[in-house]
């Protein structure tokens, strides 16, 4: 109903679309992702090319926060999916599918600096990517239930991140 009225539609014209509560917060869940998707696309393009595997997670990790007014109007949103797939384990595989792919994509990046020495070769990637994916969650909701403002919400994330990525590391060479 108040999807109806907000939209300024009939309740039957919403039902047509979704019969169920869970499929309007699919939907929305599918669609916020695409925009951050976006957004991500975006910021990562306005890097120089190739962006280093620092600068990448960085500005990826960034466009998770809400640092902006969109993506403040977005965390609501979220939280009420978020809150909904813990007792709808139908809406939590999609969570679950894309934080995996997410957490394998910075663990890729972790390796790939290790190699290269930007990273402490002796951290577990797989370990690292699942902190900064946990790190980034945590952060979204206090900065909006405490806040914070960017700048300290930033300083948080770069402190992790250079604690991964910290000063020269002798190159990792493959067995």
């Amino acid at each position: 109903r108040h999807v109806a009225a907000e939209a300024g539609m009939s309740m039957g014209l919403v039902q047509h679309y979704f019969s169920t509560k869970d499929q309007m917060l699919l939907f929305t869940f599918r669609t916020l992702s695409e925009h951050v998707a976006q957004r991500m696309g975006e910021a990562v393009g306005a890097l120089p090319q190739p962006p280093g595997p620092r600068s990448l997670l960085r500005t990826m990790l960034k466009e998770l926060l809400p640092l902006t007014g969109q993506a403040r109007a977005e965390v609501p949103i979220w939280t009420a999916f978020l809150a909904r797939a813990i007792v709808e384990p139908s809406l939590a595989a999609p969570l679950r599918e894309g934080a995996g792919q997410m957490r394998d994509f910075i663990a890729d990046q972790i390796r790939a600096a290790q190699r290269s020495g930007e990273a402490d070769p002796g951290l577990d990637p797989q370990q690292e990517a699942a902190t900064l994916l946990a790190l980034a969650d945590g952060l979204m909701l206090r900065a909006m239930i405490e806040r914070d403002d960017a700048e300290a919400t930033l300083a948080t994330l770069d402190y992790h991140i250079d604690r991964i990525f910290t000063g020269d590391h002798p190159p990792v060479r493959d067995a």
